[in-house]
């Protein structure tokens, strides 16, 4: 099986539906467990950093990556805490390429 982080996301085609309960599961067992399901249509992660320009420096690593993915994460920035979610906004739910974000994330 292909590693999540080496895929690229793909433009959602019309008539694309949200992943279910189940899909969503599978996927999560390829990220690590610090990620969170929100209803079945997020994903979302927090990243402790030891200072505010480290976590600014991660969340434009994070916005360099969501450019060349042409995949756009909510990214909120805490002073030293970085939240990220994931969702697919144009089918209101989940898709593969929020988990490929999300495991592009986790190997910076």
């Amino acid at each position: 099986m292909q590693e999540l982080r080496e895929k690229t996301c793909e433009p959602c085609e019309s008539g694309t539906q949200a992943m279910k309960a189940e899909q969503i599961k599978a996927y999560m067992k390829r990220l690590t467990p610090e990620w969170e399901v929100i209803d079945n249509k997020k994903i979302k992660r927090s990243y402790p950093f030891e200072n505010f320009k480290r976590g600014m420096a991660f969340a434009q690593d994070v916005a360099i990556i969501a450019e060349k993915e042409q995949h756009h994460p909510d990214i909120c920035i805490h002073y030293k805490d970085v939240e990220i979610k994931l969702t697919t906004h144009n089918i209101g739910g989940l898709s593969e390429n929020d988990f490929i974000m999300a495991a592009k994330i986790e190997n910076l």
